[in-house]
């Protein structure tokens, strides 16, 4: 007899939502098509930029929901779920300090 693996919905109560993987990384590939930060990806939007959209109303539709869902990681503290995410050749998020010579080093 083969062994069955649970899956998400196997995992969840009834009636709670199944986390959706894509969605994590839709948010760390798709642009900002319009607005002061267009161009720039949705992952890398400031949070009070968000919190702006929640104030007014996020846009409907998936982006709407994408940036719903980024607000809710970025007010929780958890952004580490993205880490894995971004796109390792970005400076910004590197492990390594760039600098060659930090202060107290001798």
């Amino acid at each position: 007899m083969a062994s069955e693996r649970p899956t998400s919905s196997d995992r969840s109560a009834p009636g709670e939502p199944v986390p959706d993987g894509e969605v994590l990384v839709q948010i760390a590939r798709m642009e900002m098509p319009f607005g002061r930060y267009q161009g720039r990806r949705l992952i890398d939007l400031p949070e009070p930029y968000l919190v702006w959209f929640r104030n007014r109303g996020f846009p409907k539709g998936r982006l709407g929901m994408l940036l719903a869902t980024l607000y809710e990681i970025k007010a929780n503290g958890l952004e580490p779920l993205l880490d894995g995410l971004r796109d390792p050749s970005d400076p910004r998020y590197s492990s390594r300090d760039p600098r060659g010579f930090r202060e107290g080093d001798r």
